[in-house]
């Protein structure tokens, strides 16, 4: 699932919105990092629509102007899930990992006891 996709549906999760609406969610959600142009949030709407995990809701007349409301299906609210249990494995393992890194001092590496990781003739010293 594309980073796009995962905060669309995140913005639908919890009530429908609109185009604009989306779009002002994804990024107050991100932070900021995330910000779609609005091709780009139709493309994904598009996609997410094709393939079941979010539904047109309603639409509505806003001065003189049409707004289509879209909602998250339960197949894209088990799909969201799932990527954000994903998402957290990901990040715990991260985390794990950096804090393992932290209580064992990084070994350096010796090109003399190792000859295969210093230089060679390929562009070494001849």
């Amino acid at each position: 699932m594309t980073q796009a996709a995962f905060f669309v549906l995140t913005a639908l999760a919890d009530q429908p919105r609109h185009g604009y609406g989306i779009l002002r969610e994804v990024e107050e959600l991100s932070g900021g990092d995330v910000q779609l142009r609005v091709g780009t949030l139709y493309g994904v709407l598009d996609r997410l629509t094709a393939d079941g995990l979010i539904a047109p809701d309603r639409e509505e007349v806003h001065d003189g102007r049409l707004r289509r409301y879209y909602r998250v299906t339960d197949d894209g609210t088990r799909a969201l899930a799932a990527e954000a249990e994903r998402m957290a494995a990901g990040a715990s393992a991260a985390r794990q990992r950096i804090a393992e890194g932290r209580k064992t001092p990084a070994q350096p590496v010796n090109p003399a006891a190792n000859p295969s990781t210093g230089p060679g003739l390929a562009g070494g010293l001849a």
